[in-house]
């Protein structure tokens, strides 16, 4: 969790008016211990920074998922410590995709709003080629907001668009795959089982699959990129 004092620059209001919740409810996820403590300046004020708007957002996805409050507490305490808010970004937006129709229309406005920041023609072009946003009619926007947040932060990595492209491609193909033999392994598991447990296995299931991937894809990663860089250093 970020808590650098250059970043922890949110009061607790602007850090609900971010998040689009009411200060009541940060203030009722802090209490269960959903969102880390402040960092506290002068006068005894609480500053909030990008890891606690990367972790609301991730709550929120979570309840929209239709996660009880003691389920995201389970969630959250197995996730890895140290996430950056990047990290949280990127769990809310595997989570999101289990959602059935995560697009909504925005005009532009709200969806610079949503992003975070003002979006430029050049970044609205970058958006629609991830497939994050599509144009609509006018000034209005077909937005898929599971990942809007992921979008935009690529936005600002220094790879060329093209990669990125690429890399997408990679993770969708590689990510049906691994999709299609879960769902073949839980067909076979719930084959005989009533409807009912079939759902309540689905919704246990889902957030313990997205965990299981982003671990294992992080620590994939890592590996690749420690021999990839001391290859390098031995050339």
């Amino acid at each position: 969790m970020t808590t650098d004092a250059e970043e922890t620059t949110l009061t607790v209001d602007e850090l609900a008016a971010r998040a689009g919740v009411t200060v009541r409810t940060v203030r009722f996820y802090a209490s269960r211990g959903l969102l880390p403590p402040p960092v506290i300046g002068p006068r005894r004020v609480g500053h909030y920074g990008p890891g606690h708007v990367a972790r609301l957002a991730l709550i929120e996805e979570l309840q929209h998922q239709g996660m009880t409050l003691a389920a995201i507490e389970r969630y959250l305490r197995q996730l890895p410590p140290g996430l950056t808010p990047h990290d949280l970004a990127i769990h809310r937006a595997v989570v999101a995709s289990w959602a059935p129709d995560a697009v909504e229309e925005l005009a532009r406005p709200e969806l610079e709003r949503r992003a975070g920041r003002p979006l430029t023609a050049g970044d609205i072009d970058r958006l629609v080629a991830m497939n994050v946003v599509t144009a609509g009619d006018g000034e209005t926007f077909r937005v898929d907001s599971g990942l809007l947040r992921l979008g935009v932060r690529l936005l600002d990595v220094p790879l060329s668009h093209e990669t990125i492209l690429a890399a997408r491609e990679v993770l969708m193909e590689h990510s049906r795959a691994a999709a299609r033999e879960l769902s073949r392994l839980l067909r076979g598991e719930v084959a005989e089982r009533a409807a009912r447990d079939v759902k309540s296995l689905s919704a246990h299931m889902q957030p313990l699959v997205v965990q299981a991937l982003l671990t294992a894809f992080q620590r994939s990663l890592r590996e690749e990129l420690g021999e990839w860089l001391t290859g390098s250093g031995t050339d």
